[in-house]
């Protein structure tokens, strides 16, 4: 792929919408501004500009979340969220704060135990609510990533408000502002975070509220729509103004509630309209149905380079025997596939004194052609398809604008891995004619971007044994219920 798409109008016009409401997509909201956020150290410093900002709801539905942590370590007056949280509230008497937790994040997720099963002191007051989610299928995780500010101003990503997320873009070797509240340092991490103004705000906002309401039993009072204060934080320059922002959802059925699969969808239809350059940043990368797809693409004379950015070592011994080998087993795919040179699978690395460090890539990010971008909490993953409750933004380009925005934050991220300026490395794609072929170009000076070159070719390609046990598609109840109803039909169907 060159970075000289046919951008004619003829082109575009024969290019079909990639977003589809009611299919791949729930709803398009228009939104003000929208930013991606290519780090947690820009999510967190802007989350707290916007908490300053709110005036009467703060919602927050998260995997995880520990008061404990700062959102700006490197400020000494900064203080422990849920201190701040309180501060807020005390001094903003119609602010209210709500708080919905995975219930499992107790004994799952790295957040202290006692700051979600225990009343602690930042919590006791009569407009802070935090709760437990209860209501999801047996070993289905609450996994949205959500917080809106008087329904107005909403940040959808991969970014947990909890310990062990917050670092740079630079991710710099043993950085001592990286460290959890007990004084460990922790290694780099790599997410990002969308942030939306306007009605796009409001469309997530009516997900948070409806996830609260099936958590609940009721919804938290809506913001008046006549009060509209400034909450966009001070001094970011938005990346979109005035566009498109698509919501999309994963939920698995549940007591009285269906699936809903829309994710899952937008990832397949989205991937299937490529025709230059698939980006992926993705935290797991074990999903056989997109494996299928690309590895379909990279056997054909001509179609769109893949580009996938993994982490190497996935932590937990859990992690690494299902997704781990399935993410093996899905490059090896890709790799027996690509005939013709059009897929790099890589992971990234950050240099130290004593030797490279890996980067845990926690990122859920999907760039197609830099017309289309998709980003959230959302893994490529059989959970996320249909287990876990999900929710993502896309941005489909309408304009030259929003394309070469698109752009610019693919080439920012990928210049970022590689340590090189995006200017360097939109050279180098010219020059190559090629994303891949500039990649290998760039990483000649063995800076921040190696191979996924562990992986034997020869090995299996199928899921490993205990996949759908230990990665499922859907609620363990739903494939109970489909067996009863195969019986009751084959004994319907069966001579007397």
């Amino acid at each position: 792929m060159t970075e000289e798409h046919d951008t004619s109008p003829r082109a575009k016009a024969a290019l079909p919408a990639i977003l589809q409401p009611g299919r791949n997509c729930w709803r398009i909201a228009r939104a003000s501004r929208a930013a991606l956020l290519p780090d947690a150290a820009s999510y967190f410093a802007r989350l707290a500009q916007a908490f300053q900002r709110a005036r009467r709801s703060i919602l927050i539905i998260g995997w995880d979340f520990d008061g404990r942590i700062r959102l700006c370590p490197t400020d000494q007056t900064c203080q422990p969220l849920g201190a701040m949280l309180r501060g807020l509230v005390e001094a903003k008497p119609e602010l209210e704060v709500h708080i919905l937790v995975w219930s499992f994040a107790v004994v799952h997720a790295p957040s202290a135990p006692s700051e979600l099963l225990l009343n602690q002191d930042w919590e006791q007051h009569p407009r802070i609510h935090l709760k437990l989610d209860h209501e999801h299928p047996i070993y289905a995780a609450h996994h949205q990533k959500i917080v809106c500010i008087d329904d107005r101003l909403a940040f959808v990503g991969g970014i947990d408000l909890t310990v062990k997320r917050w670092d740079t873009w630079r991710h710099k070797a043993r950085d001592r502002r990286r460290m959890d509240p007990e004084g460990d340092l922790y290694e780099p991490v790599h997410d990002m975070q969308m942030v939306v103004e306007g009605e796009a705000a409001e469309a997530v906002a009516a997900v948070a509220r409806s996830r609260w309401q099936r958590a609940q039993g009721q919804e938290p009072p809506p913001v008046p729509t006549t009060e509209r204060d400034e909450l966009w934080p001070p001094g970011l320059e938005p990346h979109f103004v005035d566009a498109e922002v698509a919501v999309a959802r994963t939920l698995p059925a549940w007591r009285t509630y269906p699936s809903v699969h829309e994710i899952s969808a937008l990832t397949l239809d989205a991937i299937a309209a490529a025709r230059h350059c698939i980006y992926i940043e993705a935290q797991y990368f074990a999903n056989f149905e997109v494996a299928e797809l690309l590895e379909r693409s990279l056997r054909q004379p001509t179609g769109p380079e893949v580009v996938v950015l993994m982490s190497r070592r996935l932590p937990g011994t859990l992690e690494q025997f299902i997704m781990g080998r399935n993410r093996d087993r899905v490059l090896r795919r890709l790799m027996r596939a690509d005939r013709h040179g059009r897929f790099g699978g890589y992971y990234t690395c950050t240099p130290s004194a004593t030797g490279d460090i890996d980067i845990l890539i926690h990122a859920k990010l999907m760039i197609i052609d830099d017309r289309f971008l998709k980003v959230g909490s959302a893994n490529i993953n059989n959970r996320s398809v249909g287990l876990d409750t999900e929710c993502d933004l896309a941005i489909e380009a309408h304009s030259d604008g929003e394309r070469q925005s698109i752009a610019t934050i693919r080439r920012q991220l990928l210049a970022g891995h590689l340590r090189v300026t995006p200017e360097q490395l939109r050279a180098a794609t010219v020059e190559h004619g090629s994303t891949i072929r500039a990649i290998r170009a760039l990483q000649a000076e063995g800076k921040g971007l190696r191979d996924f070159a562990g992986v034997d070719p020869n090995g299996r390609t199928g899921p490993v044994i205990g996949t759908a046990l230990l990665d499922p598609r859907e609620p363990i109840g739903a494939r109970w219920r489909r067996f009863g109803r195969r019986q009751s039909e084959s004994a319907t169907l069966a001579p007397s």
